[in-house]
């Protein structure tokens, strides 16, 4: 016995599958004609430029149209600004506006700021055919060591991350493009990054209800509820009663998600391709039991054989009957519904587009710029460092390029294809080095654990700008900052910016009662400069610190 025709169309609608190059492969063309696949996600590694994205976009959906498709694609992108940002320009590719990311955006404590953004990031991405993007983030970030969400999420404050998040929501709909809230129930609260492991949250349902639900409530009640959400490979034995990934788990999907949070738009895992599920239960069956338990779209964005095989096992599964093909259908008129909302018909993905005008991408330029610079937040300066003299000595020491995670690494280029590190400094830093040039007589270090201080190399300097990115992560950070500030003349002002999260020196007093201490929030070029103005008195440092850090010492200095 095999499927029909109709019933392979209908499971290819179940899937949302990403591929190689920035042209459309064979492997894209094969997935989109011999299994109908239905929807297809945008890397990183798809984008070198606005014109080019366009074009493939339109290949892509000329395609399915081709193929025998009876709706259009919908064409996904992890594109949460900020450090998650595959559609923005790099030093590497001039495409997309770099605008702030999550909890840049909570710092300027405006939802209205927000909604500007968004509108501006939804123009750029329709404008090349997107009609789908992975944001919201609503995670509260509760753990300061959590290594995958951190400065992704709007904050550790339950309702006001659903405030942003569904501020986010709405400008993206009003705009045309689909929101994903992620990553349900909820990643905030881990120490384990699901691209590499299985992350547990010991927490009963009671425990959710209280913080990590409260954004998925505020995002999915109302008049519009949020058009798709994200599932995550996390487990919950204390609310669910066993180690099933939630994204697997029938627990999460039906009964919380549906039916307790009463969702009716399009549940999506994340990647099946990442640790949690390849280590533990592998692609396919990842896939599979993801359907079974209530997903709509089960999501595989790296390996073309993963992919088959994972349409394959859903072909068996169907076939002998442990996935019920009326829940598929059921599911899929879901599915159709969304495409009708925001994919809409042939004549709309397959008409020509305007790119982004050079008036226009200068415009949001400005509206991210302004963002930044009110994001930048002073977090304690007993001393009065700020601001530095200009025209002055300054040793700036940015951090060696470490991995954070696989949804924030390739920020440029650092290795060979060897494997080799080639640019330790990393092309923000250098950026910022560039900035800070034009204010002062700048000396740039780049500093890893092993680096040797000595007096002689700093005695004329006048002021020290130490850069760490989550050093509460990397401890090494701190112990060079310390031995650093035990070498200097004790007039020497030091400034300390955490480029990623706030909470370096959140262990660390008597270090803070010597510095000036900064948080941008994110490492992106247009963030290190915002802070570069901020230190040498061009700007007032205007943002408000979006977590609670456990020392009470370390406060927003510029609310």
């Amino acid at each position: 016995m095999e499927l029909t025709e109709p019933q392979r169309k209908e499971i290819g609608q179940h899937f949302v599958l990403g591929f190689h190059g920035t042209e459309i492969s064979e492997e894209a063309l094969s997935l989109i004609r011999t299994y109908y696949v239905g929807n297809i996600i945008i890397m990183r590694r798809n984008v070198s430029s606005i014109d080019q994205l366009q074009k493939l976009i339109l290949q892509l959906q000329s395609a399915a149209k081709a193929s025998g498709h009876d709706q259009p694609l919908m064409i996904g992108i992890d594109q949460e600004n900020g450090l998650v940002s595959a559609f923005s320009s790099t030093h590497t590719k001039t495409a997309g506006t770099q605008f702030p990311g999550a909890m840049a955006l909570a710092a300027t404590g405006s939802l209205e700021t927000a909604q500007s953004i968004t509108r501006a990031t939804a123009q750029e991405l329709a404008m090349c055919g997107i009609n789908w993007a992975y944001s919201p983030v609503a995670d509260v970030n509760s753990n300061p060591l959590n290594p995958v969400i951190g400065v992704r999420s709007f904050g550790d404050d339950p309702i006001k991350v659903g405030h942003f998040a569904r501020a986010v929501s709405d400008a993206l709909t009003e705009s045309g493009v689909a929101p994903c809230a992620k990553h349900f129930p909820g990643h905030g609260d881990t120490s384990v990054d699901s691209h590499h492991g299985l992350p547990v949250i010991d927490k009963t349902l009671v425990e959710l209800e209280a913080n990590e639900l409260v954004p998925f409530r505020t995002l999915v009640d109302g008049k519009e509820p949020v058009a798709s959400v994200m599932t995550a490979h996390i487990a919950m034995p204390k609310a669910f009663g066993n180690d099933i990934p939630a994204s697997m788990s029938s627990s999460s999907n039906i009964r919380l998600l549906r039916e307790k949070l009463c969702y009716a738009g399009i549940i999506v895992t994340d990647c099946l391709e990442m640790g949690a599920i390849v280590d533990n239960y592998g692609t396919p069956k990842g896939a599979l039991e993801s359907l079974i338990a209530g997903t709509d779209i089960a999501m595989i964005c790296h390996t073309y054989s993963r992919q088959v095989d994972s349409i394959t096992a859903t072909y068996e599964a169907v076939l002998d009957g442990r996935l019920d093909f009326a829940q598929l259908e059921i599911s899929g008129r879901r599915i159709r519904q969304f495409k009708r909302r925001f994919a809409r018909n042939w004549e709309a993905v397959l008409s020509k587009k305007e790119l982004p005008s050079q008036a226009l991408l200068e415009k949001h330029a400005r509206l991210s710029k302004d963002a930044y610079l009110r994001a930048i937040t002073l977090l304690s300066d007993p001393k009065k460092t700020l601001p530095l003299p200009i025209n002055s000595s300054i040793l700036l020491l940015t951090p060696t390029i470490q991995s954070l995670n696989p949804a924030v690494d390739d920020q440029g280029v650092l290795k060979t294809k060897d494997g080799v590190l080639r640019n330790t400094a990393g092309p923000s830093y250098l950026a910022m080095a560039s900035v800070a040039s034009a204010y002062c007589q700048l000396n740039h270090v780049v500093y890893s654990k092993d680096i040797i201080i000595n007096e002689e190399s700093i005695r004329d300097v006048s002021a020290v700008i130490f850069v760490t990115r989550n050093a509460n992560q990397s401890d090494w950070q701190i112990k060079v900052l310390q031995k650093l500030i035990e070498t200097l003349p004790h007039d020497t002002k030091v400034v300390v910016l955490a480029s990623c999260g706030p909470y370096d020196l959140q262990a660390s007093n008597v270090i803070r009662q010597k510095v000036a201490y900064l948080a941008s929030y994110e490492f992106t070029k247009p963030a290190l400069e915002a802070a570069v103005g901020v230190i040498f008195g061009d700007h007032r440092a205007q943002g408000t610190l979006p977590v609670q850090l456990s020392d009470d010492n370390v406060r927003s200095a510029s609310s």
